[in-house]
């Protein structure tokens, strides 16, 4: 039965589908599992401190339970603007930065590096900004949003899916930023140090939750902004606009690919979150206005960092000095070397350790509401208990990955996209064809119920093809697949292009016989 997500006064906060989704062994909801006092296990214990912290800190108990039209208020335009500037925060930052050297690896020309940088950043941003229309219409959580299509046990795949590519992408912001912060200090902090460092500030801004992420995003930006507008004003005229590519013919080709796939991942991969962070708006906020801020909020500041990385890593061609430093002692150190004088170098490169902070921040959030839709018992445990999970496994990742940053991105970033496109399709082709577009065809009460959600037979055979496609399409060090091996010397990632065509015609006739034969 389809309802209006704009619930009226008068509705319980929880409904009968939300108490019985939070079940353990019984149907002790987190609210009665603090209240009662036959409740004095550790679960109790725990969801009693979060709920005083909440009361004193507001850290955010109940993340992950529908915010309804009541609990929501309105918000002023320059609120609004927090739609992009969130985005703006979290991908300006070295991460980025390393990532626009990748193109000048490859052998490609600055030019078309640029190019290519700003097509497929945008092509990702809008992935992710039409995941992001879903979450002030519905008032869930992204990983609640997909139960409608992919239904309550295969979408504890994508929530399991989505902690690992929360906390990698962490991962990627604290090696970038720790390698800063050991060049600033001139080597007195190690690399570890830097991580530890990192992934400790982000943890207490994201243990707060949603409020104070939004109030730090906000304008965290703008330091970012202006650091790399002096990279760009103080190394462009070294910049090398002149060497052709070092590759022709079908290898080319196959870099291109390789290349857009890794920029696409970057800005596509906070598709799994995007909802995250829009659940306090009212349900009637524009959608069109939630995509163009969201797209373009994750697009132009993504170019802004990958760009600066171009030019830079152009320049390298003709600064040898650039080149050793940047091979022999790492992103951090060139960083320090080509932007003076040294004093207001180390202070630029102090501010710009604290950018792996900003993606960290968003990552170790919504990896903690993942983690509480892995499993009813898990929803049990508070989400600030996930937080520091999250932490401790990020901490893990980045320190093991430390000495091979170029590969971690080439490697990981394809991987994020691959999957991305496959949910994002299935998203797509769920609310636009089976759901005619309408938020009225949503059984939004019934969105922590398994009775009430749809199998997620269609999502899944789709989900599966995709998979196949990408062990076709992938390029990557450990393996290149049989389709990506034929384009060129280096091959050429076509995954993602063919996740997307598989993906799309797979779903139309899985979902149709979902409904045919389940009725749901």
């Amino acid at each position: 039965m389809a309802i209006d997500e704009e619930s009226g006064p008068g509705v319980d906060p929880k409904s009968p589908g939300e108490k019985a989704a939070l079940d353990v062994s019984s149907n002790d909801t987190p609210d009665q599992l603090t209240a009662d006092p036959k409740h004095n296990g550790i679960l109790a214990r725990l969801r009693n401190l979060e709920a005083r912290m909440d009361a004193k800190l507001g850290i955010e108990s109940e993340a992950i339970v529908r915010k309804r039209a009541e609990d929501k208020k309105d918000v002023s335009w320059t609120e609004e603007l927090t739609m992009a500037l969130l985005w703006a925060s979290g991908t300006m930052n070295t991460s980025c930065f390393a990532t626009g050297f990748l193109g000048w690896g490859f052998g490609l020309s600055l030019k078309q590096a640029i190019l290519i940088t700003i097509f497929a950043s945008i092509l990702g941003g809008v992935v992710t900004g039409y995941c992001a229309t879903f979450g002030a219409a519905t008032g869930l959580r992204q990983m609640s949003v997909s139960r409608y299509s992919f239904g309550w046990w295969p979408n504890k795949v994508i929530a399991a899916l989505n902690c690992v590519q929360q906390m990698g992408w962490a991962a990627v912001s604290c090696i970038t930023g720790g390698l800063a912060l050991t060049a600033v200090s001139d080597g007195h902090v190690s690399l570890v140090l830097g991580i530890i460092i990192l992934a400790v500030v982000a943890l207490l801004i994201s243990f707060i939750g949603l409020n104070a992420i939004l109030v730090y995003e906000r304008y965290a930006w703008i330091i970012f902004f202006v650091i790399f507008l002096i990279i760009f004003g103080e190394t462009g005229k070294y910049a090398d606009n002149t060497t052709p590519a070092s590759i022709t013919g079908t290898t080319l080709s196959g870099v291109v690919l390789s290349l857009i796939a890794i920029v696409y991942g970057s800005s596509a991969a906070w598709c799994t979150t995007a909802s995250d962070y829009y659940v306090h708006y009212r349900a009637d906020v524009s959608r069109v206005k939630v995509f163009l801020m969201t797209t373009f909020g994750i697009a132009i500041p993504t170019s802004i960092g990958m760009l600066a990385g171009c030019v830079v890593a152009s320049a390298l061609n003709n600064q040898p000095q650039w080149h050793d430093t940047y091979k022999n002692d790492g992103l951090g150190y060139l960083i320090q070397d080509m932007l003076y004088p040294r004093g207001f170098a180390k202070f630029l490169l102090t501010l710009l350790v604290l950018s792996g902070i900003n993606t960290n921040v968003i990552s170790i959030y919504s990896a903690s509401l993942s983690f509480q839709q892995l499993a009813r018992p898990l929803a049990l445990i508070p989400r600030f208990i996930w937080t520091i999970v999250s932490f401790a496994c990020i901490l893990a990742l980045a320190v093991g990955g430390r000495e091979e940053l170029n590969t971690y991105l080439q490697n990981f970033l394809s991987l994020l996209g691959y999957w991305c496109t496959s949910y994002g399709i299935i998203l797509f082709e769920e609310h636009y064809i089976f759901r005619k577009g309408k938020f009225e065809n949503y059984d939004l009460e019934g969105w922590n119920d398994p009775a009430r959600l749809p199998l997620g037979i269609g999502a899944t055979v789709a989900f599966a093809l995709g998979v196949i496609s990408w062990c076709m399409g992938m390029n990557q060090t450990w393996f290149v697949a049989p389709l990506a091996r034929i384009i060129g010397d280096m091959g050429g990632d076509v995954a993602n292009e063919l996740t997307f065509v598989v993906t799309a015609l797979g779903y139309l006739p899985a979902r149709y016989l979902e409904l045919k034969y389940f009725g749901r």
